[in-house]
């Protein structure tokens, strides 16, 4: 069954697409956003120290003009072709036949805030902070937003979250390219992941009269003092962005629980980097000083990026199919939204596969799924919980218990997608690289047409085997055998054939590379609660009022003879079927069989993996009725295929429950009447702590 079905235009190829038009601006409504208690008392501390620091040195030397940069380089520059987001893509003629090898030379390319030249001396790197912000800096006369004037190659890294638009030159952030005249876009940056980072690109055009065609566009947006002192910062290199304040449904949902309301605010490791006192602070964005590190990319990373982006221009036939792996924390995530965003640089959208069931991207966790990708990736998954094109609720967050049912779902999933579209796929794929994990990956590498296999690795030590063409001619997969002495050429046929695809090897330098999150919001299983939060905001209306808790929302009633009943993860009695799956997540899904009844509930003796099409809260059972009454927000046209509710091992948010506003009396679903004294009344915990015996003495 498919879902949000995209329509292809005739007469168009699909292959790396030149779409010039410009992406509208969202409606998105700003808000003024009320400054926490924490915040205040850090404000004036900080208002307290000011007073204390000397002035800030100025620097004395002015930036070079472009005409004294273009007199000092050999060749002129050459005016940019217009590209997919509205932004421009690589000269090919001098500059990009660097790109696929990111070979050093005197011109540079950006990817993701970082310069690839180690000659580009004349502006350099530097961080917004501080004093500079205030001068750069100018709050709107009349409504809560401010304007920022960048210098190229000057970066901006904060916390908190914002509506970005680019006025005039470009910006980039997180390997997505924000050109002027495009629509605005929000950026999150929450303490549960590294701080985003914006960066100033220039002007693709550099015949232009800047300071006069500065002044006409401020003059929307400041006074005619703030314009004056910011049109004095502008030079034919700056970039000039809008800032206003984002509040959204699912913002403001994840607000209203007691142990998120400071999810978009500095760590307590970075409170004493916080620029305070800015005009950017009351928005919701905190600067940082430059001692907090941001998004760092390694340069194999940076050769791994430009070849693939290169391949991905034609360089191959077909599509790109890019197989991203690696261990767990080495930033498998974070290198896949760096390239997905890259990539819409230049095409009109990725499709991308998602095979990690702990850490999705789209989707809560516990699933598979297909889904393309149109708009940039601009903060943690939680923040773009969409619907995919195909899914399959697997309904664990590891696939150790059923392993063919995890590979025959991922090529189920291929093979509902069209063989005839020619966009870059990207596979994501889980951190479990020992064992039958790494069997696996051999699979995936065996039963998709993978182009490029990027494996991701940290430190001196390895990891896993490396994954190229030769070393896999001979691996052990799961369901795949290296072919015999006996019978190579019939085996090699059958089980293996010959694969020739690219393997990039990428030295992992992202921030908190190689361990586990031990900050608030920072392990996994939180983050999976945030994914799961994420989705469950969709519930809410647009509308700006109050939370509204569940048992405050409207239901839909199903009856018990028109859906099954399954348990995925493990068996449970039909008779305790009803204690089992009320005020439970369930998936909605569709099974190829019609559900008969004979009057009574149905009841899957055994679960199957079939496509979903979303989720819903069990919110209640009425058994003298016969009805389930469901919250989803599934759109109800797509609610009528839906035969078949499973329950998987993915559990509602505890705060979900314990923290329902707006009644008297005792909280639903939640009882205080329990004994944790009773054998087997608590919940079983693993504790991995312990070191195998075939380790000990390793180092």
């Amino acid at each position: 069954m498919k879902v949000n079905k995209n329509i292809q235009v005739k007469g168009k190829p699909q292959k790396w697409k030149d779409v010039r038009s410009k992406r509208c601006r969202s409606s998105i409504k700003s808000s003024n956003l009320n400054s926490s208690p924490v915040m205040v008392k850090m404000v004036k501390e900080h208002q307290a120290s000011m007073k204390k620091k000397p002035s800030l040195k100025r620097l004395k030397n002015k930036p070079k003009t472009v005409s004294e940069k273009k007199k000092n380089s050999p060749s002129g520059f050459k005016k940019l072709e217009s590209q997919a987001n509205g932004c421009s893509k690589f000269a090919l003629n001098d500059e990009i036949e660097n790109l696929p090898d990111f070979m050093e030379g005197s011109e540079s390319v950006h990817i993701n805030g970082m310069e690839t030249s180690e000659e580009s001396e004349e502006v350099p790197e530097s961080r917004l902070e501080g004093e500079a912000l205030h001068h750069c800096a100018q709050r709107g006369n009349q409504q809560n937003r401010a304007v920022l004037v960048m210098q190229k190659n000057q970066t901006l890294c904060f916390r908190g979250k914002c509506i970005v638009t680019c006025l005039y030159g470009r910006v980039e952030v997180m390997g997505f390219t924000i050109d002027e005249g495009q629509k605005s876009y929000p950026l999150f940056s929450p303490a549960s992941h590294c701080p985003l980072t914006l960066r100033a690109l220039g002007h693709t055009d550099y015949v232009r009269d800047d300071r006069t065609e500065a002044s006409n566009i401020l003059e929307d947006y400041l006074s005619a003092a703030s314009r004056k002192k910011l049109v004095k910062k502008v030079t034919p290199t700056s970039s000039i962005i809008l800032l206003e304040p984002l509040e959204t449904p699912l913002t403001h949902f994840l607000s209203s629980f007691t142990h998120l309301s400071e999810l978009f605010s500095p760590p307590v490791s970075e409170l004493m980097s916080a620029v305070l006192d800015t005009p950017l602070n009351g928005l919701g964005v905190i600067p940082l000083a430059s001692n907090i590190e941001g998004l760092k990319i390694s340069r194999s990373c940076r050769d791994a990026l430009g070849t693939v982006i290169n391949a991905c221009k034609g360089d191959i036939d077909g599509c790109a199919v890019i197989l991203v792996c690696g261990v767990k924390n080495v930033g498998k995530s974070t290198f896949i939204r760096i390239l997905i965003n890259t990539l819409l640089n230049h095409t009109s959208n990725v499709d991308y596969l998602e095979g990690d069931l702990g850490q999705t991207e789209f989707t809560p966790p516990g699933c598979l799924s297909l889904s393309t990708v149109k708009e940039p990736l601009l903060g943690p998954p939680f923040t773009h919980q969409v619907t995919p094109d195909h899914m399959i609720y697997y309904g664990q967050s590891s696939c150790e218990t059923d392993l063919d049912g995890y590979l025959e779902s991922l090529k189920s999933l291929w093979r509902r997608r069209p063989q005839s579209r020619e966009i870059p796929v990207i596979i994501n794929t889980m951190g479990w690289v020992k064992g039958l994990g790494f069997q696996l990956l051999v699979d995936l590498i065996r039963f998709l047409p993978v182009t490029h296999v990027v494996q991701l690795s940290h430190g001196v030590s390895t990891q896993c085997s490396s994954l190229t063409p030769d070393f896999l001619r001979m691996a052990q997969g799961y369901q795949t055998h290296p072919p015999s002495q006996t019978a190579l050429d019939e085996l090699t046929e059958r089980h293996c054939p010959p694969k020739t695809y690219t393997h990039l090897n990428v030295q992992s330098e992202f921030r908190g590379v190689a361990r586990q999150g031990t900050a608030k919001h920072q392990r996994s299983n939180e983050q999976r609660e945030l994914s799961l939060l994420g989705y469950l905001s969709q519930l809410q209306s647009d509308d700006p009022g109050p939370v509204r808790p569940l048992h405050t929302l409207t239901p839909y009633q199903v009856p018990n003879t028109a859906v099954a009943l399954g348990v995925i993860h493990c068996e449970v009695a039909p008779s305790h079927m009803f204690y089992a799956i009320n005020a439970s997540l369930v998936g909605l899904c569709c099974l190829a069989e019609k559900v008969t009844s004979k009057g009574g509930p149905v009841i899957l003796s055994q679960a199957t993996l079939c496509p979903c099409v979303g989720f819903g809260v069990l919110r209640g059972i009425d058994t003298a009725r016969g009805l389930y009454f469901l919250l989803t927000p599934v759109d109800p046209s797509v609610l009528r295929n839906v035969n078949c509710l499973l329950l998987g091992a993915i559990s509602l948010p505890s705060c979900i429950l314990t923290e329902q506003p707006g009644f008297e009396g005792e909280m639903p679903y939640v009882t205080a009447d329990y004994s944790f004294d009773l054998t087997g009344a608590g919940k079983i915990r693993v504790f991995k702590g312990l070191m195998r015996p075939s380790l000990m003495g390793v180092k």
